[in-house]
């Protein structure tokens, strides 16, 4: 058996370190006049943490597109906002920080982040979204569907919606853990006709991250996990969040699965 993937555990911890702003904006730009565009009013933690924030577009003060914040078409900078604190993912690394609203701005503390090397133009992302979210952001705009802020320096930042999976099904969930076998089997489905399911089983973790107890047989999983895409061959543990449905429809799963983190990733022979 090749292994090529394994996050120790505590799974929780993060290893963090300074992520030293690599900027790429010429320090003379000119700051655009936003004295018309009123700060947005009542800005709300609940608001923000409601939904995961897309970059959807970013100029500078000269209204130039800043191409480098864009290098992952399908996978956007995303912030989110929970506890008092800021996290930034599709970047090379997880990056994060505190943050404060007050007066129509959102001030961002010093932010840390993970130390993983990535190659080209995702090496330097860390930086380029680092250097605009740090220190004192106007928010020009916030609302259900989509948010813009604006740094001291003049870039707009422009961000779409999108309901976290605890706005969507109405609660936190329950943190579970699932390993899942290389390869899947053929199950009986009502509605689909020579179906195939996922072989999972439950492991169980400790709050210093040990296993605990024995791991029960394979079952089918009937259903989807959203945000997880198996690849045949390949043997995962996920961290996942469970979800209740409320009042879901007749043959349908009556529980949702979020990929939260893969914890453990080996090739099978």
């Amino acid at each position: 058996m090749k292994r090529i993937l394994l996050l120790a555990l505590p799974i929780a911890l993060m290893t963090a370190c300074s992520n030293p702003p690599a900027s790429t904006k010429s320090e003379t730009a000119a700051t655009p006049d936003t004295s018309t565009a009123a700060p947005a009013a009542n800005l709300d933690t609940t608001q923000l943490a409601a939904n995961h924030w897309l970059l959807d577009n970013a100029v500078d003060a000269s209204g130039k597109r800043i191409d480098g914040l864009f290098v992952q078409a399908d996978k956007p900078l995303t912030l989110d906002f929970k506890d008092n604190r800021l996290s930034v993912s599709n970047a090379c690394n997880n990056i994060g920080g505190g943050y404060t609203l007050e007066a129509g701005a959102l001030t961002v503390g010093n932010l840390m982040s993970t130390n993983k090397a990535c190659q080209g133009p995702l090496m330097a992302l860390d930086g380029l979204i680092s250097e605009r979210l740090q220190g004192k952001l106007s928010v020009r705009a916030l609302d259900a569907s989509a948010m813009t802020l604006v740094t001291e320096k003049g870039d707009v930042l422009s961000f779409r919606a999108e309901p976290t999976a605890e706005t969507r099904y109405g609660g936190p969930g329950e943190t579970v853990f699932l390993e899942v076998e290389p390869q899947t089997k053929p199950c009986p489905h009502p509605l689909m006709k020579d179906a195939t399911c996922l072989q999972v089983r439950e492991v169980k973790y400790n709050e210093q991250g040990l296993e605990q107890g024995k791991r029960g047989e394979f079952t089918n999983f009937y259903g989807n996990i959203e945000g997880y895409t198996h690849e045949p061959g390949v043997r995962n543990v996920l961290r996942l969040k469970r979800y209740e449905i409320k009042n879901p429809p007749a043959d349908a799963p009556s529980q949702a699965y979020v990929l939260d983190m893969v914890v453990m990733s080996e090739m099978a022979k």
